[in-house]
């Protein structure tokens, strides 16, 4: 095991080390991008050119690539607990960086062994479940993690500022890498992923990261060792088993799934969304930069409010960002639609934010935190999986994007319900 102290004890900086953390928190969520969907979704008409598969196809191969590896998240999870911070992202966005590099080739080797459509199918399902896995799973979930062991009394707060360049940085994130597609081509821009966001990053983050501030000789929230101030009691912690029959660790991983569902098809299809609405490829790109607005105003002041107020309002709200969202994506042919979408998919997902930060470690305590956000992650991913072929299925058997989006409003108004009437204690 490599000494918290090397190469440098965090106790001499100057200032609290937890801002370190921050940073590479920070980092390491937007490293991650290569594995979330707003990172592949630029890359889906490229890859259906090279690889010669149909848009329902690569969303199948998607489909399954991530529902694979969602069922190790939850492992995953427990490595978390027992190795820290520190190692698991290191190690993951290590790995994140071979894989991205993997699929940049993946065309190159179908042709190589002369397999045609189907072993390209199989090589880009691999391609995902490896980006996935490593990416949105285990980078992200990690990265988020160790940042809560260093705050307290300003967990909110400080998950907010994160949030503001992490909500920047996936919304902008398809602009930026269908930039460097136009610029450098789409193969060159995995490899400039892959050397800068994994190499790099996980060099650094060895380096820096530690696992939590009672390794290093520090206090939570930045308070003297040996002051009589007292951070603010945790709620004890709750088994993986315990919170399996809590009702509200679902209610809290459905909300925060559906979302993953539906975003994740939103942005997934989003050229073809918006071509149906009979609105351009530049349109369709454009709706980014109003959606970061709005989720990063909504994400900051909520995380500020966050500290001082449940969850549950937070969580309501949400809801009802997504029910304005979906209706904004169905009537999206009109100007107004527009709007509607951008407003609530960008507010929505600025408090998905905030209650992925905080929500289990409200509830549940952080004794467990790697297992049991890894289980909740789990969710999200598997979501965020069906969301594509479920709406290329949609378009493809009714002809429109409407019907799926239909559905997952009427799913949203269900948790919204549950939501208002279910009690929910943190203390």
């Amino acid at each position: 095991m490599i000494s918290t102290y090397w190469p440098f004890n965090p106790k001499k900086f100057p200032f609290f080390y937890g801002w370190v953390v921050f940073a590479f928190s920070t980092l390491g969520i937007l490293f991650s991008i290569p594995g979330q969907t707003m990172g592949l979704a630029v890359f889906t008409e490229s890859f259906i050119e090279v690889l010669g598969l149909s848009r329902t196809e690569l969303s199948l191969a998607y489909l399954f690539g991530t529902l694979g590896s969602s069922l190790f998240l939850a492992r995953a999870g427990r490595w978390y607990d027992i190795l820290g911070g520190r190692t698991m992202i290191t190690v993951a966005s290590l790995a994140l960086s071979l894989m991205v590099l993997y699929i940049s080739l993946v065309d190159v080797m179908s042709d190589f062994l002369r397999g045609g459509p189907l072993l390209s199918f199989c090589l880009i399902l691999f391609g995902y479940f490896g980006v996935r896995f490593f990416g949105q799973g285990v980078l992200t979930s990690c990265s988020r993690n160790v940042l809560l062991l260093w705050f307290v009394k300003k967990r909110g707060l400080v998950g907010g500022i994160r949030n503001i360049f992490v909500s920047l940085g996936f919304s902008l994130a398809p602009l930026v890498l269908a930039g460097l597609i136009s610029f450098f081509g789409w193969r060159e821009t995995l490899w400039i992923i892959a050397l800068v966001g994994g190499l790099g990053f996980s060099f650094f983050a060895f380096i820096f990261i530690r696992d939590n501030p009672e390794s290093c000789g520090l206090r939570a929230d930045g308070l003297d060792i040996n002051s009589s101030e007292t951070p603010t009691v945790e709620k004890s912690s709750q088994t993986l088993k315990e919170v399996q029959s809590n009702p509200i660790f679902w209610i809290y991983s459905l909300s925060l799934s559906i979302h993953a569902l539906f975003g994740t098809a939103l942005v997934f299809h989003i050229v073809s969304i918006f071509e149906e609405a009979g609105k351009g490829r530049a349109e369709a790109f454009s709706y980014f930069i109003p959606a970061a607005i709005f989720s990063t105003l909504s994400n900051l002041f909520a995380s500020w409010m966050s500290d001082k107020i449940n969850l549950k309002p937070i969580l309501i709200i949400m809801l009802i960002s997504f029910c304005i969202g979906s209706l904004g994506f169905i009537y999206l042919i009109n100007s107004w639609g527009f709007w509607l979408l951008a407003f609530g998919f960008g507010v929505g997902g600025g408090l998905w934010g905030v209650i992925s930060n905080l929500a289990i470690i409200r509830f549940f305590g952080s004794k467990h935190l790697g297992e049991i956000s890894g289980l909740s992650t789990s969710f999200n991913v598997v979501a965020s999986a069906i969301g594509p072929a479920a709406f290329s299925l949609g378009f493809d058997y009714f002809g429109s994007y409407a019907a799926p989006a239909k559905i997952c409003l009427l799913a949203i108004v269900i948790l919204l319900l549950t939501a208002i009437f279910l009690e929910q204690k943190e203390d």
